[in-house]
């Protein structure tokens, strides 16, 4: 009695119910079964790793807490990389990585996380159909600010991405400004308020876009203390809403104009990921990766070392 009035209340009760608890149960399996080697989605991070390629140099935002550097190989955040590909050289890297002995068996995914913005930068695509043509059962991940989301969501289909992070730091346009100095966008750039707007309405546009297409969506969002701590609660529930499967909330590592805010303690973020664990998942192993980041998550191996 109580699995049919669990039934009625999930899946209604029209004669249709037997299909839709069966759709119901076939999707939820497909996600669980789609993360399973993604060691960035809550797949074993202990045993799948991943390979960044560092093709995409460009990018169309100024956010406050990026310093981009690349030629720091003993420095590990996002932005660096030790020297940018072209999609000839990343293909190449690729083959050598899974070739190895080492690496060939644990790597699962190939991203493109930077040093830029990937979809500002026509060799993502690229670069994803070479890995494709080759290394089809590779999961193909991107890393994004969400800027040019859903005008590229066709080319993202058509390269059958697999998972998508955007890094979501505010729904309020004003918290937005004090985070990104401008965005650049259509070939005009737009500073204050207007950016942040501009760049909000893409974000939410595309992570909408991206759940109706079936894509696994993990959302990256900088906790800045004292600029966008309140701002959580309302990511979590909104990104959920859209469609998102995990949030990653990330503590700031103070560069550039937040060079002089202190990070946020580890109990600090432990207790925000708990708190909006009951909205949407929380990963807890990032290690804020290298543009070219090689192996396990926390562990780098630098592409221009044999392996």
């Amino acid at each position: 009695m109580v699995r049919k009035i669990f039934n009625l209340i999930l899946f209604g009760g029209s004669e249709g119910l037997r299909q839709q608890k069966e759709d119901f149960m076939a999707t939820s399996c497909r996600k669980i079964e789609k993360i399973q080697g993604h060691p960035c989605f809550g797949g074993n991070h202990h045993k799948n790793g991943r390979m960044h390629l560092a093709v995409a140099p460009k990018c169309n935002i100024k956010c406050g807490y990026c310093t981009r550097r690349h030629d720091c190989a003993n420095e590990s955040r996002p932005g660096v990389t030790s020297r940018l590909l072209t999609p000839a050289e990343a293909i190449i890297k690729v083959r050598e990585v899974m070739a190895s002995p080492i690496t060939g068996p644990i790597i699962k995914v190939i991203g493109i996380a930077g040093p830029g913005d990937p979809l500002f930068n026509e060799e993502t695509f690229e670069s994803f159909r070479l890995v494709d043509a080759e290394f089809p059962h590779l999961i193909k991940c991107l890393s994004t600010n969400g800027l040019l989301l859903p005008e590229k969501m066709p080319l993202l289909e058509e390269i059958g991405l697999h998972s998508l992070t955007v890094t979501l730091n505010a729904l309020d346009p004003r918290i937005g400004a004090k985070i990104y100095s401008h965005v650049y966008y259509h070939g005009k750039k737009y500073t204050g308020e207007e950016g942040a707007s501009i760049l909000l309405k893409n974000q939410l546009e595309g992570i909408k876009m991206a759940g109706d297409l079936g894509l696994t969506i993990k959302i990256n969002t900088v906790l800045i203390p004292g600029v966008n701590d309140d701002e959580i609660p309302a990511i979590s529930a909104k990104v959920k809403e859209l469609g998102a499967f995990v949030m990653n909330i990330m503590p700031l590592i103070p560069n550039a104009d937040f060079a002089h805010v202190m990070p946020p303690s580890p109990e600090r973020l432990d207790s925000l990921r708990k708190a909006n664990e009951k909205t949407i998942g929380q990963f807890a192993h990032c290690k804020q990766c290298r543009a070219d980041a090689v192996g396990l998550i926390g562990e780098n191996l630098q592409l221009d070392t044999p392996v």
